[in-house]
């Protein structure tokens, strides 16, 4: 009987131990091993691509992107699952990230699956953490536009052909599509209840993952395309609460979050923003921050490609510092209402005078970082509890401007200019990003 009871009360405190492990909320901050866990870290989208033995795969690169970002206090990682669509040479889309991980609705690519296990496996070794997003509403992982397609909605309007406005009235449809959101919960049980093949350890009972991502940037996409856009928001939200509930049911033991970029992301509607932060389901609160894309700066230049007077040659670097103090402090008081830690989980700022390639300085960009990583560590705002910066290019040398097939990764998807906003290893951002990881 005592060997017995000997034996129950060491699997109790094994168990406890291990609980400890997952990252949980609080009193409106994250603990992890019965500490608060604060963060500065990164996105690192390609981390299943990078890792898998196929086209895309380099994992002698992964080892040794892994390795320097560790030295340098980086400890959390924001990562896409994988990309949904026919892989290139089946049909080829612009801007889409390949090799594809859902070729067909429930139909996997096995490379990926095994590079997104051995990618988690390895972070493990390294005491690393992860955010894992499932779903996207942008065009260069699939997410919303093929999820429509595959629910018979036809092919979606892609932006670089038909611009960004025809592909956003397209998209507003996922969110009161239910076949295309059933198609997506499958994937979302596939993926959750995954065992990983390197560690043999069920996902939802690995403590390397610190939160499921319903999806990148989910928006309702109503903005400007409807009188009473009330019920395509409600019907937005009801998917993110849907879709929250299903994560906790598959697993107890993690975190679930949305992916949001704030109230940029919710059509500037402040209480659809809290709204879908309230569930019981979303453990804490994300917001994403652009000052390029939302046109906060711009770029005047000479005849020499200069701008005179501005910083890093971008007009309106200053201000954009307290645009982001007064964006982050809107979300922080939806923050405080709900008792919900805050993640800046993405944000960036492109190289000086607009240019892509590596060795162009950053003076700007690490300016502006060091605001941001400021904000993240002062007192005055303690549910700040971390931020992942947009995003880590490290020793990829971009082949074209514009991302192609299969070119190396950099921390800039394949829509976008390739090093525009991608920190590589030899950026100096690299030593204001350390700097701001040491105790």
């Amino acid at each position: 009987m005592r060997r017995i009871l000997f034996t129950m009360m060491l699997l109790m405190g094994l168990q406890t131990a291990m609980s400890q492990e997952f990252v949980r909320v609080e009193n409106g901050q994250f603990i992890r091993n019965g500490k608060p866990y604060h963060y500065v870290g990164a996105n690192f989208w390609y981390g299943a691509v990078l890792g898998s033995k196929g086209q895309g795969g380099d994992r002698a690169r992964l080892a040794k992107e892994l390795d320097f970002l560790k030295s340098i206090g980086v400890d959390n990682l924001r990562v896409l699952v994988g990309s949904d669509g026919l892989q290139a040479e089946d049909r080829y889309v612009p801007s889409l990230v390949y090799p594809t991980l859902q070729t067909a609705p429930g139909v996997y690519n096995d490379t990926i699956l095994d590079g997104l296990d051995y990618f988690m496996a390895e972070l493990k070794k390294r005491d690393m953490l992860a955010v894992l997003y499932l779903n996207n509403s942008w065009e260069w992982s699939g997410g919303y536009g093929q999820y429509l397609e595959w629910a018979g909605e036809g092919e979606c309007p892609h932006p670089s052909e038909a611009g960004y406005s025809a592909f956003m009235k397209h998209v507003a449809g996922f969110a009161t599509n239910k076949k295309a959101q059933n198609l997506f919960y499958k994937h979302v049980k596939n993926i959750m209840k995954r065992t990983n093949r390197y560690t043999g350890v069920k996902y939802v009972d690995d403590p390397t993952i610190m939160s499921w991502q319903i999806g990148n940037e989910p928006r309702a996409f109503t903005k400007d395309y409807s009188v009473d856009q009330a019920p395509q928001r409600a019907a937005f939200a009801a998917w993110l609460a849907k879709t929250s509930k299903l994560m906790k049911k598959l697993d107890k033991n993690h975190m679930v979050s949305t992916g949001s970029e704030g109230k940029h992301g919710c059509e500037e509607d402040m209480a659809l923003f809290e709204k879908v932060h309230a569930d019981k389901n979303v453990d804490y609160i994300c917001i994403h921050i652009w000052p390029f894309n939302w046109g906060w700066i711009k770029a005047e230049k000479d005849g020499n490609g200069n701008v005179p007077g501005a910083k890093g040659g971008w007009i309106g670097a200053e201000a954009a510092k307290d645009s982001t103090k007064a964006y982050l402090d809107e979300a922080l008081v939806v923050a405080k209402r709900l008792q919900k830690p805050i993640v800046i989980e993405e944000f960036g700022f492109p190289r000086d005078h607009g240019a892509y390639a590596i060795g162009s300085e950053t003076t700007a960009r690490d300016s502006y970082y060091k605001c941001v990583f400021d904000l993240v560590k002062d007192p005055s705002r303690p549910l700040v509890a971390g931020c992942n910066f947009w995003a880590w290019g490290g020793w990829a040398k971009p082949t074209h401007e514009i991302w192609k097939p299969y070119d190396p990764y950099t921390g800039d998807p394949a829509q976008e200019a390739q090093g525009l906003n991608s920190v590589f290893v030899s950026d100096k951002t690299v030593w204001v990003v350390k700097k701001a990881n040491e105790k």
